[in-house]
């Protein structure tokens, strides 16, 4: 009863084949446990060994409504509820999932390696903020050239408007989103367009609005602190029931949703200092579904400590992890081409970092941070670019801003092709965040619906005590305000607008570069270096067919053909041509007699040798 079964999900609640219903609940401290299915009456559990509560039923249907009565007393939804349909403090609905994801079609089968992925906040996308909205645009990003859609978490949240890390019922799926139905819906459209499914959860913490877990079960110690509160338990007493909640929490989504990989949200903050780390365990079993299943599912974790055992094979001492966010390349890029200063990008800006972050991917690899004051990060040498996911901006990176501003707003034009062809022309997974394609100024801000008025009123303090170095550049938005929502939604006017459309065209080329030529595939980095050039504004990544410049300055720079590409110039992509909207007209003029070659401002060059 301790392991979590791989063929299927145990906890909770399961309707039969042959009829009826079994019921699963762990509360290791109740004496005594039911459930209270509404107009049906009580059904009492059975207590057995190691906390768990079991029972089989006949009369119970999908649809029904139902609240877990602990001692007699405590009535609480179910902690695996797979449906919310009037939110985080109302009753549980029975779900028939194996009929909701009965036909569901395969996934492209492909690792996480091939992916170029596109992050997106389902509320947001699209002015219907559903599903089936995003089912509306599935054409679009096909167009785009994007095979991956990483969804933001869409686990049952308090109210309508979240970002999703308050979630409080890791198996429901967002009732506003469209819940189970419409998110299996949503992967089988994804999958019958070869487009792989990332589903971002949330397993170091839960929002406060609507958290039942404590009232069932020690889901929490006191041993460890996070920023959100006491940490998940999962190494303290009872910590077995806990560990699998969630690991039964992850097969669900990847066997039962079909859902190609899930993304860890911040690893570093789960805390495990027992035999077997909770995340190798996780590791090794969707290792075992996929034996099973003869699927491809993957893990991604997001973590901020450039510690490589995150992403180290289990059977070798780590924690299994297919691959990881590489913030550190966000960082190096953006520092150099904003000039931003403040926080932790005061450990980067110069164009050396950025060459650190393509040839090592950690730029802090064992070297000392001056913003952390200490030695930071281990090395990640010989580990391949499939095992790192980088990006010019994330929800993180444009939403904890005080304003949300995203670079299409923070980048003049030029800049945003050069950072979007930095990320492309990376050894590395490209991710891009919803908008960014065509340069989307509406910004990303922090948001929330909460029905607690004292945690409304602690959210927004908080906000003002992060932000209180800028008020004097305006006060932070209302998060529980709608406007601030509304304001988050993107435009989508990209038609009749040139420079988005021009922006918008470069995307799919370097896309299609990217999948296609064998230099720019993420893989093994021996054979792509990465150096700064003479004048340190330039940096000149070279391969066995291509050679890359990039040019950071405001000024034109010059560079020998013996310091650049060999011999002649194959141009395959300049960002400054006038066919991506910039001033240069003809190929020919940038090479003079002496053989030096000329580089717009804020441009990058992609050469075949």
């Amino acid at each position: 009863m301790l392991e979590a079964p791989l063929e299927k999900r145990e906890l909770g609640m399961t309707l039969l084949p042959e009829g009826g219903a079994r019921f699963l609940f762990w509360s290791p401290k109740a004496s005594t446990a039911a459930i209270e299915i509404e107009n049906k009456g009580l059904f009492p559990l059975e207590r057995k060994e190691h906390g768990y509560h079991e029972g089989l039923f006949t009369g119970i249907e999908a649809g029904d409504r139902y609240m877990v009565v602990i001692d007699g007393k405590t009535k609480i939804p179910d902690p695996v509820s797979l449906y919310q349909p009037e939110g985080v403090h109302s009753q549980s609905e029975v779900a028939d999932l194996p009929r909701i994801t009965r036909s569901l079609a395969a996934g492209p089968g492909t690792g996480p390696g091939g992916l170029v992925i596109y992050e997106l906040h389902t509320g947001t996308f699209t002015p219907e903020g559903t599903f089936e909205g995003i089912i509306k645009k599935l054409d679009y990003l096909i167009a785009l050239g994007i095979n991956a859609i990483e969804l933001m978490p869409v686990a049952q949240f308090p109210g309508n408007r979240n970002w999703g890390y308050d979630g409080v019922y890791p198996f429901a799926v967002q009732n506003s989103y469209g819940g189970p139905e419409k998110l299996a819906r949503f992967v089988d459209e994804c999958h019958k367009r070869e487009i792989a499914v990332i589903l971002d959860v949330v397993y170091n913490h839960l929002g406060p609005e609507g958290n039942y877990l404590p009232a069932a079960g020690p889901y929490f110690t006191g041993k460890y602190r996070t920023p959100w509160g006491s940490a998940v338990n999962f190494d303290d007493r009872w910590s077995h029931g806990v560990r699998r909640y969630f690991i039964e929490n992850a097969l669900m989504w990847l066997r039962d949703y079909g859902v190609d990989g899930l993304r860890l949200d911040a690893v570093h903050a789960i805390w495990d200092f027992g035999a077997r780390h909770f995340l190798a365990e996780l590791s090794d079993h969707v290792a075992g579904l996929n034996r099973l299943t003869g699927r491809n599912h993957f893990l991604i974790g997001e973590c901020d400590l450039n510690d490589a055992r995150y992403i180290t094979p289990a059977g070798e001492g780590g924690m299994g992890l297919d691959c990881q966010w590489c913030d550190e390349f966000h960082h190096a890029l953006h520092a150099r081409l904003t000039g931003e200063r403040q926080g932790y990008y005061s450990d980067f800006g110069t164009t050396s970092h950025l060459v650190d972050a393509y040839n090592n991917a950690y730029v802090y690899d064992g070297r000392y941070s001056e913003y952390r004051k200490r030695i930071f990060g281990s090395s990640a040498k010989g580990i391949p670019g499939s095992k790192f996911v980088v990006f010019t901006q994330n929800h993180d990176q444009a939403g904890n801003r005080m304003l949300g501003d995203r670079t299409g707003s923070l980048l003049s034009f030029e800049s945003l092709k050069l950072a979007a062809g930095a990320m492309f022309v990376s050894p590395f997974i490209p991710m891009l965040f919803m908008g960014e394609e065509y340069g989307e100024k509406a910004p990303f801000l922090y948001f929330t619906s909460h029905g607690d008025k004292d945690l409304i009123t602690a959210v927004r303090e908080g906000r003002r005590r992060e932000f209180a170095d800028f008020i004097g550049k305006g006060e932070p938005p209302d998060p529980q305000s709608p406007k601030t929502f509304k304001r988050s939604l993107l435009s989508w006017d990209i038609d009749g607008n040139e420079k988005k459309e021009k922006l918008l065209g470069f995307y799919k080329k370097m896309i299609e570069l990217k999948k296609t030529h064998p230099d720019l595939k993420p893989g093994g980095r021996d054979h792509v270096r990465a150096a700064g050039a003479a004048n340190g504004d330039m940096v000149v990544i070279r391969s066995a067919g291509l050679t890359v410049l990039m040019n950071f300055s405001g000024k034109s720079g010059k560079l020998p053909v013996a310091e650049g590409p060999s011999g002649s110039c194959n141009i395959l992509l300049y960002s400054a041509h006038q066919r991506w909207g910039g001033p240069v007209s003809e190929f020919a003029s940038l090479l003079d007699e002496n053989g030096i070659l000329m580089i717009e401002p804020r441009s990058i060059m992609i050469l075949s040798d």
